[in-house]
């Protein structure tokens, strides 16, 4: 990401990569990558999996960063989940302790793929944290959809997935009807679980989607057509029932 910085890190920490804003900063960002069910290795630069993201992460700062939106890219420790230690949301928990330790008063937006899906609707409990865009998000029936009360939340989801379950995402979103702000899950029409189908939907309609929040927030002014892909979502009769 152009104009990305790097936060050092104690041996052992996770890696941020910040973009975006550097000073007047209104809101943030926090990309979150996918990884395996369980793998204690550590997250290499060259991965896919926080490949992946960073056309998500350009995007958010090539339209939000000249408004105040910086963007955190978070690169984990190591690439699995790992059960009951859940390794990704620990990382995600302590990049939210550094947004709020140098971002006190701004609003947080959450990105994630796959196993980083599951981390941010996880991790959207954080006081600061306002709207989730979980892509493919790796769920299951005990998933909690308690951390996402009084949020705005997207989930998509590929209808031909082997990897995570659309059924699972679908069943997940219906469950958070009521205890989050506004849920809206956008079933996206062959495409799978790495996104290779439709591509410029999954970058435009979750960008938009966060970036429409961080501008009702804060009043930023956003240009339109950065708004627009994700208004269809606020025009749809069923909330649950978008196809794309």
């Amino acid at each position: 990401m152009a104009g990305e910085a790097t936060r050092p890190a104690r041996d052992g920490d996770p890696v941020v990569g910040v973009g975006g804003a550097g000073t007047g900063v209104r809101g943030v960002a926090l990309v979150l990558h996918g990884g395996r069910a369980r793998s204690f290795d550590a997250v290499r630069p060259g991965h896919l999996s926080p490949l992946r993201m960073r056309p998500f992460a350009a995007r958010l700062a090539a339209a939000g960063g000249r408004h105040g939106l910086a963007v955190w890219t978070l690169r984990n420790r190591v690439r699995g989940w790992n059960g009951a230690d859940q390794s990704a949301l620990k990382d995600a928990r302590w990049a939210l302790g550094r947004i709020a330790a140098e971002h006190p008063t701004a609003p947080v937006y959450l990105l994630g793929h796959s196993m980083g899906g599951l981390t941010a609707l996880y991790a959207a409990g954080h006081p600061q944290v306002r709207a989730v865009a979980a892509l493919a998000p790796w769920l299951e029936p005990s998933s909690p959809v308690e951390p996402l009360r009084g949020r705005r939340v997207l989930i998509m989801h590929g209808d031909t997935d082997r990897w995570t379950s659309p059924t699972a995402s679908l069943s997940f979103a219906r469950r958070a009807l009521g205890v989050a702000r506004d849920v809206h899950y956008v079933r996206m029409l062959g495409a799978g679980h790495f996104m290779f189908r439709t591509v410029p939907v999954w970058h435009g309609l979750s960008t938009s989607f966060l970036l429409r929040h961080f501008a009702e927030d804060t009043g930023a002014a956003l240009d339109a057509r950065v708004l627009e892909p994700s208004a269809v979502l606020y025009r749809a009769p069923d909330p649950l029932g978008i196809t794309a």
